[in-house]
């Protein structure tokens, strides 16, 4: 699922960037050749209405925001249309409130359209319908839209493009965090929201939305939609930008975001037991199956998993740096939550961020 931001599809004054829109068609063609099915989630409707009318702010009167959604989404949705056939790919618009989700009997026909869509090779383009939606009921952004999509339709990735290159540690003078394990409200307080005068949310709006996706299993990656030719390499795990992993995955499917994952700063050694824990069980990595650790990392930096006999078996994200897990090794879950009661959970590294490299423990290894 790709969701585009207004910045990215206009030019604030009315008009389309119509190469823009052509070469996001293109590399979803690609992706569509490759076996990848994609759903757009197109913001661009009340900020093309705008330039239409000449406002040059935000309209405040209900009323004229939504006839400026009105106008802008024919226009937006003609110049999806017009671009997808040049690539032999039909488009098809859905526009949705807040009552398609909340209702069940319709937001299962929301997930049976969009399946018959992609069941018949059409790219289904979203937007939340604001000619009509009462400010009550509104998702307030589309990033909240994409997110609840994303749950509903199951997908594997939400790409987020919009004009920010990702998440970064400050908004105007930070640098860029690639690879975000949990969203804490250290990582939340980084966000910031829009001053755009025809965008609402900001990046604010797009942890939201990272949290919701992640926790139904959707892998989330904010980043730049300057360049969107290069959306093979996002789903590659080669382009800039801010990752943030899934949640509640069984183990193979954890083993398709190691790309994603930053190289390791250390290594944590294991006994045979928590080996069979990790792979045959899917269980989280306990204190009290490790052996050794080695390297200098932090809290929420990727490790390499290592076997009895020295064999990588898995990557993971340790939920305690290396001097901290020293005071811990071989302990009771009781143990680590008294020496770090900030953790509030025992697992060392959470089976949530584990991906493993083989499937199981080799019971020759014991």
């Amino acid at each position: 699922m790709i969701k585009l931001g207004t910045g990215l599809l206009s030019t604030g004054d009315g008009n389309i960037r119509g190469e823009r829109i052509s070469q996001i068609c293109s590399g979803i063609g690609r992706l569509k050749n490759q076996g990848t099915e994609v759903i757009i989630v197109s913001s661009g409707a009340v900020g093309l209405g705008m330039g239409k009318l000449d406002l040059e702010s935000r309209p405040k009167d209900l009323s004229l925001l939504r006839s400026c959604a009105s106008i802008g989404q024919s226009e937006l949705m003609h110049a999806w249309k017009s671009a997808f056939s040049n690539y032999g790919i039909l488009a098809a618009q859905i526009l949705l409130t807040r009552d398609d989700f909340n209702q069940q009997t319709r937001s299962l026909k929301v997930q049976e359209t969009i399946d018959t869509l992609i069941s018949h090779g059409v790219v289904p383009v979203i937007n939340e319908n604001d000619s009509i939606s009462d400010e009550e009921l509104k998702f307030g952004d589309n990033d909240v839209l994409s997110a609840l999509l994303a749950s509903l339709c199951q997908a594997e990735l939400l790409i987020i493009l919009t004009t920010a290159k990702g998440l970064m540690t400050h908004a105007s003078s930070g640098t860029l965090i690639p690879f975000v394990s949990e969203i804490t409200p250290d990582i939340e307080s980084m966000a910031e929201g829009t001053t755009s005068s025809t965008a609402v949310g900001g990046m604010t709006t797009k942890i939201e939305a990272a949290k919701v996706a992640t926790k139904s299993g959707c892998a989330v990656f904010i980043g730049s939609g300057e360049t969107p030719g290069r959306l093979s390499q996002i789903i590659e795990g080669l382009a800039e930008g801010t990752f943030f992993a899934p949640a509640g995955l069984d183990l193979n499917q954890r083993k398709k975001w190691l790309a994603f994952f930053p190289s390791p700063k250390g290594s944590i050694e294991i006994d045979h037991g928590a080996c069979e824990a990790i792979l045959d069980n899917g269980a989280s990595l306990l204190a009290s199956g490790i052996v050794r650790s080695s390297g200098l990392f932090g809290r929420s930096e990727v490790v390499s998993i290592i076997n009895p006999q020295g064999k990588i078996i898995a990557r993971g994200i340790s939920r305690l740096a290396n001097h901290e897990l020293e005071q811990v090794i071989g302990s009771d879950n009781e143990t680590v939550l008294k020496i770090h009661p900030w953790s509030k959970r025992p697992e060392v590294v959470h089976r949530d961020c584990l991906a493993p490299l083989v499937n199981k423990c080799d019971p020759s290894e014991n």
